[in-house]
Protein backbone atom coordinates (compact mmCIF):
# COMPACT_ATOMS: atom_id res chain seq x y z
CA UNK A 1 0.00 0.00 0.00
CA UNK A 2 2.91 2.25 1.00
CA UNK A 3 4.75 1.81 -2.50
CA UNK A 4 1.24 2.27 -4.32
CA UNK A 5 0.28 5.62 -2.47
CA UNK A 6 4.15 6.58 -3.62
CA UNK A 7 3.37 6.18 -7.17
CA UNK A 8 -0.04 8.53 -6.99
CA UNK A 9 2.42 11.00 -5.07
CA UNK A 10 5.22 10.83 -7.89
CA UNK A 11 2.36 11.16 -10.62
CA UNK A 12 1.10 14.41 -8.81
CA UNK A 13 4.64 15.87 -8.70
CA UNK A 14 5.18 15.14 -11.83
CA UNK A 15 2.01 16.27 -13.23
CA UNK A 16 2.02 19.91 -11.39
CA UNK A 17 5.95 19.91 -12.91
CA UNK A 18 4.44 20.94 -15.67
CA UNK A 19 1.96 23.46 -14.55
CA UNK A 20 4.67 25.11 -13.40
CA UNK A 21 6.15 25.41 -16.75
CA UNK A 22 2.67 25.41 -18.83
CA UNK A 23 2.42 28.59 -16.46
CA UNK A 24 5.68 30.21 -17.30
CA UNK A 25 5.27 29.88 -21.17
CA UNK A 26 1.97 30.74 -21.06
CA UNK A 27 2.74 34.20 -19.96
CA UNK A 28 5.88 34.72 -22.45
CA UNK A 29 3.78 33.20 -25.59
CA UNK A 30 1.14 35.83 -24.64
CA UNK A 31 3.31 38.74 -24.21
CA UNK A 32 5.06 37.67 -27.12
CA UNK A 33 2.41 36.82 -29.26
CA UNK A 34 0.30 40.51 -29.08
CA UNK A 35 3.62 42.50 -29.23
CA UNK A 36 4.54 40.27 -31.88
CA UNK A 37 1.49 40.51 -33.66
CA UNK A 38 1.32 36.33 -33.96
CA UNK A 39 -1.94 34.77 -33.37
CA UNK A 40 -0.48 31.38 -34.38
CA UNK A 41 1.73 32.36 -31.12
CA UNK A 42 -1.22 33.82 -28.86
CA UNK A 43 -3.60 30.45 -29.78
CA UNK A 44 -0.36 28.45 -28.88
CA UNK A 45 -0.62 30.60 -25.50
CA UNK A 46 -4.34 29.89 -24.39
CA UNK A 47 -3.22 25.59 -25.24
CA UNK A 48 -0.73 26.37 -22.66
CA UNK A 49 -2.95 27.59 -20.10
CA UNK A 50 -5.85 25.29 -21.15
CA UNK A 51 -2.61 23.04 -20.09
CA UNK A 52 -2.62 24.15 -17.09
CA UNK A 53 -6.26 23.26 -16.19
CA UNK A 54 -6.35 20.35 -17.56
CA UNK A 55 -3.00 19.29 -15.44
CA UNK A 56 -5.00 20.22 -12.42
CA UNK A 57 -7.68 17.95 -13.39
CA UNK A 58 -5.16 15.06 -13.61
CA UNK A 59 -3.72 16.27 -10.27
CA UNK A 60 -7.22 15.95 -9.07
CA UNK A 61 -8.06 12.81 -10.33
CA UNK A 62 -4.11 11.21 -8.98
CA UNK A 63 -5.21 12.50 -5.35
CA UNK A 64 -8.67 10.97 -5.33
CA UNK A 65 -7.72 7.75 -6.53
CA UNK A 66 -5.37 7.43 -3.94
CA UNK A 67 -7.48 7.54 -1.46
CA UNK A 68 -8.25 4.64 0.50
CA UNK A 69 -11.25 2.18 0.76
CA UNK A 70 -13.87 3.31 2.54
CA UNK A 71 -17.45 1.83 3.28
CA UNK A 72 -19.14 3.08 0.33
CA UNK A 73 -16.27 2.64 -1.87
CA UNK A 74 -14.95 -1.32 -1.35
CA UNK A 75 -12.98 -1.25 -4.59
CA UNK A 76 -10.73 1.92 -3.82
CA UNK A 77 -11.04 5.21 -6.06
CA UNK A 78 -9.00 4.17 -8.62
CA UNK A 79 -11.85 5.10 -11.46
CA UNK A 80 -11.26 8.73 -10.86
CA UNK A 81 -7.60 8.35 -12.49
CA UNK A 82 -8.99 7.61 -15.93
CA UNK A 83 -11.75 9.68 -15.54
CA UNK A 84 -9.36 12.34 -15.45
CA UNK A 85 -8.16 10.94 -18.57
CA UNK A 86 -11.53 11.06 -20.24
CA UNK A 87 -12.30 14.98 -19.18
CA UNK A 88 -8.81 15.89 -20.12
CA UNK A 89 -9.00 14.59 -23.34
CA UNK A 90 -12.56 16.05 -24.23
CA UNK A 91 -10.76 19.52 -23.30
CA UNK A 92 -8.07 18.29 -25.96
CA UNK A 93 -11.06 18.46 -28.60
CA UNK A 94 -12.91 21.26 -27.32
CA UNK A 95 -9.68 23.30 -27.49
CA UNK A 96 -9.08 22.29 -31.11
CA UNK A 97 -12.48 23.44 -32.24
CA UNK A 98 -12.25 26.57 -30.49
CA UNK A 99 -8.58 27.44 -32.19
CA UNK A 100 -10.07 26.17 -35.96
CA UNK A 101 -12.51 29.00 -35.31
CA UNK A 102 -10.75 31.62 -34.40
CA UNK A 103 -8.06 30.83 -36.89
CA UNK A 104 -10.74 31.18 -39.86
CA UNK A 105 -11.64 34.09 -38.04
CA UNK A 106 -8.32 35.94 -38.32
CA UNK A 107 -7.55 34.68 -41.96
CA UNK A 108 -10.95 36.32 -43.05
CA UNK A 109 -9.14 39.03 -41.24
CA UNK A 110 -5.74 39.48 -41.79
CA UNK A 111 -3.04 41.43 -39.35
CA UNK A 112 -0.03 42.37 -39.71
CA UNK A 113 3.56 40.36 -39.87
CA UNK A 114 4.68 38.92 -37.09
CA UNK A 115 7.41 40.11 -35.53
CA UNK A 116 11.20 38.26 -36.21
CA UNK A 117 11.81 37.29 -32.40
CA UNK A 118 8.52 35.64 -31.68
CA UNK A 119 10.80 32.55 -33.54
CA UNK A 120 12.53 32.63 -30.75
CA UNK A 121 10.55 32.35 -28.23
CA UNK A 122 8.72 29.04 -29.83
CA UNK A 123 12.12 27.27 -30.42
CA UNK A 124 12.50 27.48 -26.98
CA UNK A 125 9.06 26.27 -26.46
CA UNK A 126 9.45 23.90 -28.40
CA UNK A 127 12.48 22.50 -27.01
CA UNK A 128 11.16 22.88 -23.48
CA UNK A 129 7.27 21.31 -24.03
CA UNK A 130 9.72 17.94 -26.25
CA UNK A 131 11.86 17.90 -23.07
CA UNK A 132 8.84 17.79 -20.73
CA UNK A 133 6.61 15.39 -22.97
CA UNK A 134 9.44 12.49 -22.62
CA UNK A 135 9.93 13.81 -18.68
CA UNK A 136 5.89 13.25 -18.02
CA UNK A 137 5.30 10.25 -20.50
CA UNK A 138 7.99 7.91 -19.07
CA UNK A 139 6.59 8.36 -15.80
CA UNK A 140 3.30 7.74 -16.40
CA UNK A 141 4.46 4.25 -18.34
CA UNK A 142 6.66 3.41 -15.23
CA UNK A 143 3.35 3.69 -13.25
CA UNK A 144 0.85 3.01 -15.48
CA UNK A 145 -1.05 5.92 -15.45
CA UNK A 146 -3.45 6.71 -18.41
CA UNK A 147 -4.39 10.42 -17.41
CA UNK A 148 -0.43 11.44 -17.03
CA UNK A 149 -0.01 9.88 -20.33
CA UNK A 150 -2.81 12.02 -21.30
CA UNK A 151 -1.20 14.91 -19.62
CA UNK A 152 2.27 14.21 -21.36
CA UNK A 153 0.44 14.25 -24.83
CA UNK A 154 -0.61 17.51 -24.04
CA UNK A 155 2.85 18.94 -23.85
CA UNK A 156 3.90 17.26 -27.09
CA UNK A 157 0.69 18.81 -28.96
CA UNK A 158 1.92 22.35 -27.52
CA UNK A 159 5.57 21.58 -29.01
CA UNK A 160 3.19 20.81 -32.81
CA UNK A 161 1.39 24.04 -32.69
CA UNK A 162 4.40 25.72 -31.85
CA UNK A 163 6.62 24.24 -34.66
CA UNK A 164 3.67 25.29 -36.78
CA UNK A 165 3.04 28.34 -35.58
CA UNK A 166 7.05 28.70 -35.98
CA UNK A 167 6.74 27.17 -40.18
CA UNK A 168 3.92 29.77 -40.65
CA UNK A 169 5.87 32.81 -39.40
CA UNK A 170 8.58 31.68 -41.60
CA UNK A 171 6.69 31.62 -44.34
CA UNK A 172 5.39 35.40 -43.48
CA UNK A 173 8.23 36.86 -43.19
CA UNK A 174 9.82 35.46 -45.89
CA UNK A 175 6.64 35.91 -47.83
CA UNK A 176 6.36 39.84 -47.03
CA UNK A 177 3.51 41.09 -48.40
CA UNK A 178 0.01 39.08 -48.90
CA UNK A 179 1.83 36.38 -46.58
CA UNK A 180 0.55 37.76 -43.50
CA UNK A 181 -2.18 34.97 -42.86
CA UNK A 182 0.29 32.26 -42.90
CA UNK A 183 0.71 31.85 -39.24
CA UNK A 184 -3.33 31.85 -38.79
CA UNK A 185 -3.32 29.43 -41.27
CA UNK A 186 -0.14 27.09 -39.04
CA UNK A 187 -2.51 27.56 -36.29
CA UNK A 188 -5.74 26.39 -38.26
CA UNK A 189 -3.71 23.12 -39.55
CA UNK A 190 -2.07 22.04 -36.49
CA UNK A 191 -5.50 22.45 -34.43
CA UNK A 192 -6.17 18.99 -36.36
CA UNK A 193 -3.43 17.36 -35.43
CA UNK A 194 -5.10 18.33 -31.48
CA UNK A 195 -7.78 17.24 -32.48
CA UNK A 196 -6.52 13.96 -33.58
CA UNK A 197 -4.76 13.00 -30.67
CA UNK A 198 -7.51 13.90 -28.55
CA UNK A 199 -9.85 11.64 -29.82
CA UNK A 200 -6.91 9.12 -29.28
CA UNK A 201 -6.62 9.63 -25.81
CA UNK A 202 -10.14 9.29 -25.23
CA UNK A 203 -10.45 6.25 -25.93
CA UNK A 204 -7.82 4.20 -23.73
CA UNK A 205 -9.01 5.98 -21.17
CA UNK A 206 -12.90 5.69 -21.51
CA UNK A 207 -11.62 2.00 -22.20
CA UNK A 208 -10.60 2.08 -18.73
CA UNK A 209 -13.62 2.99 -16.90
CA UNK A 210 -15.47 0.46 -18.66
CA UNK A 211 -13.41 -2.44 -17.75
CA UNK A 212 -11.67 -3.61 -20.77
CA UNK A 213 -9.04 -6.09 -20.44
CA UNK A 214 -5.69 -4.45 -19.36
CA UNK A 215 -2.96 -4.81 -21.70
CA UNK A 216 -0.62 -6.45 -19.01
CA UNK A 217 0.88 -9.25 -18.24
CA UNK A 218 -0.26 -9.65 -14.97
CA UNK A 219 -2.80 -13.21 -16.28
CA UNK A 220 0.52 -14.74 -17.32
CA UNK A 221 2.55 -14.34 -13.96
CA UNK A 222 -0.41 -15.44 -12.18
CA UNK A 223 -0.63 -18.85 -14.00
CA UNK A 224 3.55 -19.29 -13.50
CA UNK A 225 3.17 -18.33 -10.00
CA UNK A 226 0.38 -21.61 -9.85
CA UNK A 227 2.51 -23.91 -10.73
CA UNK A 228 4.37 -23.50 -7.78
CA UNK A 229 1.65 -23.67 -5.77
CA UNK A 230 1.09 -27.38 -3.47
CA UNK A 231 -3.02 -28.27 -4.31
CA UNK A 232 -3.75 -25.98 -7.55
CA UNK A 233 -4.05 -28.45 -9.91
CA UNK A 234 -4.92 -25.68 -12.54
CA UNK A 235 -6.26 -21.97 -13.93
CA UNK A 236 -9.74 -22.35 -15.60
CA UNK A 237 -10.13 -18.45 -15.75
CA UNK A 238 -8.19 -15.19 -14.65
CA UNK A 239 -10.03 -11.58 -14.92
CA UNK A 240 -8.26 -9.14 -14.76
CA UNK A 241 -9.51 -5.11 -14.03
CA UNK A 242 -7.31 -1.83 -13.61
CA UNK A 243 -8.86 0.49 -10.88
CA UNK A 244 -6.77 3.75 -10.91
CA UNK A 245 -3.07 1.93 -10.73
CA UNK A 246 -4.05 -0.86 -9.13
CA UNK A 247 -5.46 -4.46 -10.66
CA UNK A 248 -7.62 -6.29 -9.34
CA UNK A 249 -8.32 -10.04 -10.07
CA UNK A 250 -10.82 -12.43 -9.96
CA UNK A 251 -9.18 -15.95 -10.57
CA UNK A 252 -11.14 -19.24 -10.37
CA UNK A 253 -8.75 -22.44 -9.89
CA UNK A 254 -8.58 -26.11 -9.81
CA UNK A 255 -8.14 -27.82 -7.19
CA UNK A 256 -8.57 -31.86 -6.18
CA UNK A 257 -12.30 -32.25 -5.69
CA UNK A 258 -11.66 -34.83 -3.01
CA UNK A 259 -10.12 -32.15 -0.23
CA UNK A 260 -12.19 -30.58 2.96
CA UNK A 261 -13.55 -26.66 2.26
CA UNK A 262 -10.67 -25.94 5.11
CA UNK A 263 -7.97 -27.50 2.74
CA UNK A 264 -9.48 -25.57 -0.32
CA UNK A 265 -9.33 -22.43 1.42
CA UNK A 266 -5.83 -22.81 2.80
CA UNK A 267 -4.49 -23.60 -0.74
CA UNK A 268 -6.51 -20.49 -1.94
CA UNK A 269 -5.09 -18.39 0.61
CA UNK A 270 -1.36 -19.39 -0.59
CA UNK A 271 -2.04 -18.44 -3.63
CA UNK A 272 -3.08 -15.63 -3.13
CA UNK A 273 -0.50 -14.20 -0.88
CA UNK A 274 2.58 -15.52 -3.28
CA UNK A 275 0.70 -13.23 -6.19
CA UNK A 276 0.19 -10.58 -4.22
CA UNK A 277 3.85 -10.74 -2.87
CA UNK A 278 5.69 -11.40 -6.78
CA UNK A 279 3.42 -8.57 -8.27
CA UNK A 280 3.21 -5.01 -5.87
CA UNK A 281 0.70 -3.70 -8.60
CA UNK A 282 -2.25 -5.84 -7.18
CA UNK A 283 -4.79 -4.53 -5.09
CA UNK A 284 -6.53 -7.88 -4.04
CA UNK A 285 -7.40 -11.32 -5.68
CA UNK A 286 -10.94 -12.66 -5.59
CA UNK A 287 -10.61 -16.07 -5.33
CA UNK A 288 -13.22 -19.03 -6.55
CA UNK A 289 -12.28 -22.97 -5.88
CA UNK A 290 -13.75 -25.33 -8.77
CA UNK A 291 -13.51 -29.19 -8.10
CA UNK A 292 -10.71 -30.90 -10.74
CA UNK A 293 -12.43 -31.99 -13.43
CA UNK A 294 -12.42 -35.62 -15.30
CA UNK A 295 -9.94 -36.01 -18.37
CA UNK A 296 -12.48 -35.00 -21.09
CA UNK A 297 -14.04 -32.26 -19.20
CA UNK A 298 -10.33 -30.29 -19.20
CA UNK A 299 -10.84 -28.81 -23.12
CA UNK A 300 -9.82 -25.03 -22.13
CA UNK A 301 -8.50 -25.04 -19.42
CA UNK A 302 -5.17 -24.69 -18.02
CA UNK A 303 -3.42 -27.77 -16.16
CA UNK A 304 -0.08 -27.95 -14.54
Amino acid sequence: MKEEFSYYKRGIRTSFTGVIVNLLLAIIKLITGIVGSSFALIADAVESATDIFKSLIVILGLKIASKAKDEDHPYGHGKAEPLAGVIVAIGFILAAFGIILESLKEIRNPHTTPAWYTLLVLILVIATKEILFRFVFKVGEEIESQSLKTDAWHHRSDAITSFAAFIGITISLIGGEGFESADDWAAFFASFIILFNGIRLFIPAFNEIMDIKPKTDIDEKIKEISKNVEGVKGIESAYVRKMGLDYYVDLHIIVDGDISVREGHKIAHNLKERIMMEDKRIADILIHIEPEESKDEKDGIFYK
